[in-house]
């Protein structure tokens, strides 16, 4: 018969102290290609939008090339070193260097407080831990407890900022169907990817594991909320996939960025379809 001693279970132990020299993992090999992947491609994407930021140059493509695409890194852009035509009614004359400083501020507040982005660089850039199973490699442990981290909890307003420009990049998909001085309406490569790049972050924003909580997570009974319940419905799937859009979501936001500028620049042409 056995006893309760021996029904104990056996406790793991990772070999070496937090933070330590000798750092001993219960996962396989080649557990830490995910985490540099994540690091690589993170940290290129930081260093090409603050490069395109800081340029204020090539990001809109107007009636001289009968096409209508702004970069999304760039709008709406409402300074007054907004290119003629590619800016709003609202113009702030106080801001004099590139709009792009100032309009990416949602976004870039929007994805790092993103409870998956959080992970990724936690994990991938302050090895805070670098993955499951893999000891810390800090000493100490305080969570977001405090300040910078306490920060984080603000994610729910940058999602509701988010959904404003979400429109806003909406309405640019649809405008770059105009070909002013070429028929007026058709289909090109340009209107095609800022169309993916709307429907990409769309996604993104509506699989956010806040909007699922705000459309019904937080309801106790849903017989007595269907409307929430039905919307809850529809975003769970997504929310399933949030990592998915996440990194399809930040790549094109780069390629669309990336695609408007080579043809504001005249190094490419944006070729009609139809």
């Amino acid at each position: 018969m056995s006893t309760v001693e021996e029904l104990k279970p056996v406790p793991v132990v990772l070999g070496g102290t937090r933070g330590g020299p000798k750092v001993r993992t219960l996962r396989p090999k080649g557990w830490g290609t995910e985490k540099w992947v994540t690091f690589s491609i993170l940290t290129a994407f930081v260093v090409y939008t603050t490069w395109a930021a800081i340029q204020g140059a090539d990001f809109y493509v107007g009636a001289a090339q009968h096409r209508d695409l702004i970069s999304p890194f760039y709008s709406p852009c409402i300074t007054q070193t907004c290119v003629s035509g590619g800016g709003g009614g609202l113009v702030l004359h106080w801001w004099t260097v590139s709009p792009a400083l100032l309009i990416l501020l949602v976004p870039a507040g929007f994805r790092l407080t993103c409870y998956y982005y959080r992970k990724a660089y936690y994990r991938s850039f302050w090895q805070s831990p670098p993955a499951c199973a893999v000891a810390d490699g800090h000493a100490r442990y305080t969570g977001e407890t405090r300040f910078p981290l306490i920060v984080q909890n603000i994610h729910r307003y940058f999602w509701y900022l988010a959904l404003i420009f979400n429109v806003i990049l909406t309405i640019d998909a649809i405008m770059a169907y105009r070909m002013p001085g070429a028929g007026g309406i058709g289909v090109s490569v340009g209107s095609l990817v800022l169309t993916a790049n709307a429907i990409l972050l769309w996604l993104y924003s509506l699989s956010c594991h806040f909007c699922r909580h705000a459309c019904g997570g937080h309801v106790n009974t849903f017989s007595e909320h269907k409307l929430r319940h039905r919307l809850w419905e529809l975003v769970t799937p997504l929310n399933a996939r949030h990592m998915q859009f996440a990194w399809a979501s930040l790549i094109m936001v780069a390629l669309t960025d990336g695609y408007v500028r080579l043809v504001a620049s005249h190094i490419i042409s944006d070729p009609k379809l139809f």
